[in-house]
């Protein structure tokens, strides 16, 4: 695959950028300007604005790779290479702003549904405020969550609506990004003051989070757009979770090649030995567990299948788990890892910073999914903030 290969070339690159972007509290340039040539962030843009239109499988092994060497540069190439997916199914015209002049345009978010929209003549008036948009200083559109209100402000349609907004019409909190881990994601607030969105730049989530389609109907035969979005989207959570997980065991590894204990060196104590196989065999059972999962939806929908609710529950059931069994197993040999890795100059520590961060991202919650889960399959119904 292209662009792994490119990957591959950059990967000493990502390697080297990755304490320089945490201490900047974002992507440094060069690390996001190499993201762009590898064409990550096209992988999943449809192929007549420029995209590869990839199998989502391919997709996911390069954030794997990408988060391995970066966890920060993996977390941004999974959340904003995963929204042209979401993209894809908006009016063209939307489509054509975004990405008929520069197809490597990138675009941001966050979903959540903080701002509020009130109908005006031809669209609608956007105030709002946002946490958490991952690398959005690289990014000229934002793709953001609201819920419509009346004239009065009263929220009048309980579903979330994704509005798109050029970087003209909103402002990035400089400020707003201090944290523990992934720093680098430069995952900072969003605001958003009165500006006007035409009804053009705004999709309706329920066909999309189905798989059964959007405004753009021409993107219905196409196996890759038929993905349900949360599939696609909490997929790129786990697997940059899963590959900041596969980092901090590597950093174990060459930790503990040279390192020399109380009894002799690491690398002879059983100890040691017993819990890195353990934790390289979670991590990897994880990450093929997630990959098999999103073959099996791929080949569902190659079909001409819908992915039924039950289906649905078992993938996102899976992925929390896969990344909290990985970030389980990273944090079992960073505690065996000694004194020497709480230097802050030391990769293993920044990795295992950042393994525990993302965990705290509501795609990497598991109770309700696990609740959600277990109430589908007993005939129950989901609790509506529950995004399955």
């Amino acid at each position: 695959m292209a662009v792994l290969d490119d990957i591959e070339q950059i990967a000493d690159l990502l390697e080297t950028n990755a304490a320089a972007a945490e201490e900047l509290g974002r992507l440094t340039d060069e690390t996001a300007s190499a993201l762009r040539a590898s064409g990550v962030i096209r992988m999943l843009q449809p192929k007549d604005f420029g995209g590869l239109e990839s199998h989502p499988v391919d997709f996911f092994r390069a954030v794997l790779e990408i988060g391995s060497h970066d966890p920060s540069a993996g977390w941004v190439a999974g959340v904003v290479g995963v929204h042209p997916h979401e993209l894809a199914h908006g009016d063209r015209r939307v489509q054509q702003e975004v990405w008929g002049e520069d197809p490597d345009t990138w675009v941001a978010s966050p979903y959540a549904p903080m701002g509020r929209a009130r109908p005006v003549e031809g669209g609608y008036l956007f105030n709002g405020r946002w946490n958490f948009s991952s690398g959005t200083d690289h990014c000229q559109w934002v793709m953001i969550g609201g819920l419509v209100t009346d004239q009065d402000g009263n929220v009048a349609e309980p579903d979330a609506v994704h509005f798109l907004l050029p970087r003209s019409d909103y402002e990035i909190v400089e400020d707003s990004w201090d944290v523990m881990g992934l720093r680098g994601t430069g995952s900072k607030d969003l605001v958003v003051r009165d500006a006007f969105v035409p009804d053009y730049r705004t999709i309706e989530t329920k066909g999309v989070t189905d798989g059964t389609g959007g405004k753009d109907p021409s993107r219905e035969s196409v196996p890759l757009f038929r993905m349900p979005r949360n599939v696609m989207f909490s997929g790129a959570i786990t697997t940059a979770t899963l590959a900041m997980a596969k980092g901090a065991l590597a950093a174990y590894v060459a930790v503990t090649r040279s390192r020399q204990g109380r009894g002799g060196r690491a690398a002879l104590d059983p100890f040691q030995l017993s819990a890195m196989g353990a934790a390289a065999a979670d991590i990897d059972a994880s990450v093929r567990h997630v990959l098999w999962d999103v073959e099996r939806v791929f080949e569902m929908v190659s079909r001409g299948e819908v992915v039924p609710l039950e289906l649905r529950a078992e993938v996102r059931r899976n992925q929390v788990q896969a990344s909290q069994r990985a970030a389980a197993a990273a944090d079992s040999v960073f505690r065996l890892s000694g004194g020497g890795s709480l230097h802050q100059s030391g990769a293993l520590q920044r990795r295992w910073r950042d393994t525990q961060a993302a965990l705290h991202h509501v795609q990497n919650g598991s109770g309700p999914i696990f609740q959600a889960y277990g109430l589908n399959l007993f005939g129950h119904p989901i609790p509506a903030h529950v995004k399955i």
